[in-house]
């Protein structure tokens, strides 16, 4: 007998009204199907929350940071399947019918291939190696669009209280219960930031940030390095 799908999609937003309503809007057919859209504020301080509450079944308000505005999210959802969507991503067409074979299948978890939104030939590269090493590792991104059943990302203990890499330790947390089950479909994720910064100077940093993560540097230090304009230089 068929599993059906009950689904929640948890999408963490800080101060994202310029695309807070194209990212919602992008999720009204889902909706529509009787699936539960979460969207998890961390305080914004423009109309995010305001453009957003009409386009979702709940509104939380957590303290700013993925891990924590995710985790409320979670704490409220409905669906037997947590998905936790960052706003500058967008779901394939298909995402429904591969998540409902997802709920047939044996795995606990499980992302999305990622492509990221530029154009550029070295977009596609870098895409193609951050697939490849997800595969390989069975560590996935917050921009894979990693997503859980409820049940194993309890299990797991949610997402840890740091403010950077919270998406690798979750993968790790959730790869002790099962291998990821992996969509070749790819979520499109804004390339923006690697324009901003540069291709090159971004794979160097989040390298180096990956490198130093696992050699237990703390997240605090972490993130001062990945948002050296906004997170304070006297935290942690």
């Amino acid at each position: 007998m068929s599993l059906p799908l009950h689904l929640t999609i948890v999408m963490p937003v800080l101060n994202e009204a310029e695309g807070v309503v194209a990212a919602l809007d992008r999720l009204q057919g889902i909706r529509a199907l009787g699936h539960q859209i979460i969207v998890a504020d961390g305080g914004s301080t423009d109309q995010t929350a305001a453009l957003a509450e009409p386009l979702c079944d709940r509104l939380v308000k957590a303290p700013a940071g993925r891990a924590s505005q995710m985790n409320a999210g979670a704490s409220i959802a409905g669906g037997e399947v947590l998905l936790f969507l960052h706003a500058d991503t967008r779901l394939p067409e298909t995402a429904l019918e591969h998540l409902s074979r997802f709920v047939q299948s044996d795995s606990l978890w499980g992302r999305f291939d990622v492509r990221l939104s530029g154009r550029r030939t070295l977009f596609r590269v870098i895409s193609w190696f951050m697939n490849r090493r997800s595969r390989l590792t069975g560590i996935a991104t917050g921009d894979q669009a990693i997503f859980a059943r409820r049940a194993a990302f309890h299990d797991a203990g949610g997402y840890a209280p740091m403010p950077l890499m919270e998406d690798v330790a979750l993968s790790r947390q959730l790869l002790a219960l099962s291998r990821p089950f992996c969509i070749s479909d790819p979520v499109v994720t804004d390339s923006r930031r690697w324009e901003k910064h540069g291709p090159w100077r971004t794979i160097f940093l989040m390298w180096r940030l990956r490198w130093r993560y696992w050699r237990g540097d703390d997240p605090h230090s972490l993130a001062r390095a990945y948002y050296p304009d906004a997170y304070p230089k006297d935290r942690g």
